[in-house]
C-alpha cells in the first residue's frame, strides 16, 4: 500500500467557523486541516438572512484566510423571500440552510413548516441554489420523538421535498442512521448527503461518557455507523464529506454549576452540541477510511463526489499530499487544544485528542 496520497483539492461541504474572537481562532484551522474549499453555515447570532450579511461575513473570512475558497449560505427564515434568493444567487451565494426550530446550536430562528417556503424553494430550483437540510425534527414526548430517532422522523420531509422539487439540489446533512443512508440511496440524483468524520468513529457508547463527543445529530448504534462506513466503501457518488466541525469553548462543552438568584439557587449548564475536527480533518478522514478498508475512496469522498454535486471544480495547483506516519514515528498524536491569545478562557478541544493519526499533511 502506498505511503503517499495526493488528493485534488479537498472540500468540506459543511463547516462552522462562528463569529468574533472564536472566528479569528478557528478560521485558520480549516486550511491547516487540509481543506481548500469550505461550505460555511449561517447560524450566527443574528442568523444570516440577507445577501448583504452573508457577503459581509464572507469578506471577514477572506480577510482572516484568503487561501480558502469560502462558499456561503443563507439561513432559511421568513426574511428569505424569492426575491432575496434571486439577489443571493446573482451575488454568488451557493445555498440555503434549513434548521428545524430549536434542534441545535443557534436554531431558535429555525422553521416549523416547510410548506410556507415552497415559493422560496421554487426560486432556488430556478436559480440553481442548493437546499441544505438539518435532518432532524424537534423532540416531542407525546409522539415519542427524541434525539435518538429525530433523524428517522425527518425522512418523510426529505422524501416529500425531493418529490415536489425534482430539479432542486437537496443535501441531507450529517446523516447518522442506516435509515437515512437507505433513503438517500433510493431518492433521485438531485439528493445528496454529507457524512462527518466523527460519525464514522463514534457510537452512542462513546458519546455518553464524553461531553466533547456530544453533537447534533447524536451518534447512533454500531449498525448505523457501519451503514455510513459501507456507503463510503461502496463508492456511491451521492455521499461526500461535510465535517460539521463545530467549535465551542470548553466552558460550554463541560457542564458547570451556575449561580442564580436566591429563590432558584444553583443550576447546571447544558452541554453545547458540536465536535471540532477542522484542524485535523483530512488526515483524520484518511485514518478512519483506512480503518474500514475504504482508503481507495478517499479522493472521491473528500473531493470528487461533493464537487461534482455542487458543480465546484477543483482548482489546478490545489492538490493536497498526505504521508503515512510510521508506527515508530513520534508524530500524529493530537496533543493540543486551541487557545485565543486575546480572550482568556476561549479554548477549544479538538476531536481525537490523545489519539494518533496514521496520516499527516506533507
Amino acid at each position: 500500500m502506498s505511503n503517499e496520497i495526493t488528493i485534488p483539492s479537498p472540500a468540506d461541504f459543511h463547516v462552522h467557523v462562528r463569529q468574533g474572537k472564536m472566528c479569528e481562532l478557528v478560521t485558520p484551522q480549516v486550511a491547516k486541516g487540509g481543506v481548500k474549499t469550505a461550505y460555511v453555515m449561517p447560524n450566527l447570532v443574528p442568523p444570516l438572512t440577507s445577501t448583504e450579511a452573508v457577503l459581509s461575513y464572507k469578506s471577514e473570512l477572506e480577510r482572516i484566510d484568503p487561501s480558502v475558497q469560502w462558499l456561503m449560505t443563507l439561513y432559511l427564515h421568513p426574511d428569505v423571500t424569492p426575491e432575496e434568493i434571486r439577489k443571493a444567487a446573482k451575488a454568488g451565494i451557493s445555498g440555503v440552510k434549513s434548521y428545524p426550530r430549536g434542534v441545535t446550536t443557534n436554531s431558535n430562528s429555525g422553521i416549523e413548516d416547510y410548506g410556507v417556503y415552497y415559493p422560496v424553494f421554487k426560486a432556488m430550483e430556478e436559480e440553481g441554489m442548493v437546499l441544505n437540510l438539518h435532518g432532524e425534527v424537534p423532540s416531542d414526548p407525546e409522539k415519542n420523538i427524541s434525539i435518538l430517532n429525530a433523524e428517522i422522523h425527518f425522512l418523510t420531509h426529505l422524501r416529500k421535498l425531493a418529490k415536489d422539487f425534482p430539479n432542486l439540489r437537496i443535501v441531507l446533512e450529517h446523516a447518522t442512521t442506516s435509515n437515512a443512508i437507505e433513503t438517500v440511496k433510493e431518492l433521485p440524483n438531485n439528493v445528496g448527503c454529507t457524512i462527518t468524520a466523527h460519525h464514522l468513529y463514534l457510537t452512542i457508547d462513546e458519546v455518553a461518557p464524553q461531553p466533547h463527543h456530544f453533537c447534533k445529530p447524536l451518534a447512533k448504534e454500531p449498525k448505523d455507523r457501519k451503514s455510513l462506513q459501507d456507503i463510503i466503501k461502496s463508492g456511491n457518488s451521492k455521499f461526500f464529506l461535510g465535517s460539521d466541525s463545530a467549535p465551542h469553548p470548553i466552558s460550554s462543552k463541560i457542564p458547570n454549576l451556575l449561580n442564580n438568584d436566591k429563590e432558584i439557587g444553583l443550576s447546571i449548564s447544558a452541554c453545547a452540541a458540536g465536535v471540532y475536527t477542522s484542524p485535523i480533518l483530512i488526515p483524520l478522514v484518511a485514518t478512519l477510511l483506512e480503518s474500514f478498508n475504504a482508503l481507495d475512496q478517499l479522493e472521491n469522498f473528500v473531493s470528487n463526489n461533493g464537487r461534482n454535486f455542487y458543480n465546484i471544480p477543483a482548482k489546478k495547483g490545489d492538490e493536497l499530499k498526505l504521508r503515512r506516519i510510521g508506527e515508530n514515528e513520534n508524530k500524529g498524536i493530537v496533543k493540543n487544544t486551541f487557545k485565543s491569545e486575546q480572550v482568556e478562557g476561549l479554548e477549544v478541544v479538538p476531536f481525537w485528542l490523545g489519539k494518533k493519526l496514521n496520516w499527516e499533511i506533507v
